[in-house]
């Protein structure tokens, strides 16, 4: 019987459409660096400059804060090349994070102009809906660039809608977890 390799639990191996392989993981304390190096890279621009409350480039401080995650509260998953943290390029981040209150989550997603297209954000964005589902919280919500169409529609076709609230500029999405979605691959809702 051959062993095989295990990855830890939120690893995942994944071949895009163009072949090329990447590593989804939660991300680490050693990827502040390579965050910061490969953030103005991810789109859209107005998603990162919301994540950074206006600012246009990732500081040290703000990129030590995103790759140290409350697992309490917040998660954060990464799309690198599958290589050592700090050694690898990251083109993609998931980010969840639980509202005051305690029963919803704000949610963005960015992915590196490289592998645009490859669907990276579906798989992001399932992986945050899990997570939501597991913190046994009522609803996933976030703000998508008025102007990212392709963002929009992928959401709406994962059974999330337009709700009030977004800052100017944005449009909030919001996904009431106790709805199944099957056609979107999401697991069944009901608790």
């Amino acid at each position: 019987m051959v062993a095989r390799n295990r990855l830890p639990p939120w690893h995942e191996e994944i071949r895009l459409r163009n072949g090329r392989e990447v590593l989804v993981r939660p991300i680490r304390p050693g990827d502040a660096a390579a965050l910061r190096a490969g953030f103005e890279l991810m789109e859209p621009g107005q998603v990162r400059r919301h994540l950074l409350q206006g600012a246009d480039a990732m500081g040290p401080e703000h990129a030590n804060r995103l790759s140290q995650p409350d697992s309490r509260t917040e998660f954060t998953l990464v799309v690198s090349e599958p290589l050592p943290p700090g050694d690898a390029m990251i083109s993609g981040l998931g980010c969840a994070s639980m509202l005051p209150g305690g029963r919803e989550a704000s949610l963005a997603i960015l992915v590196g102009r490289n592998v645009a297209g490859m669907g990276l954000a579906r798989h992001l964005l399932r992986r945050l809906v899990r997570w939501s589902r597991g913190k046994r919280l009522d609803a996933l919500q976030g703000d998508v660039p008025e102007d990212n169409g392709p963002l929009l529609d992928l959401a709406r076709s994962m059974g999330f809608a337009e709700v009030e609230g977004a800052d100017p500029g944005f449009v909030r999405i919001r996904l009431p977890l106790g709805l199944a979605t099957p056609a979107a691959g999401l697991e069944g809702g009901s608790r």
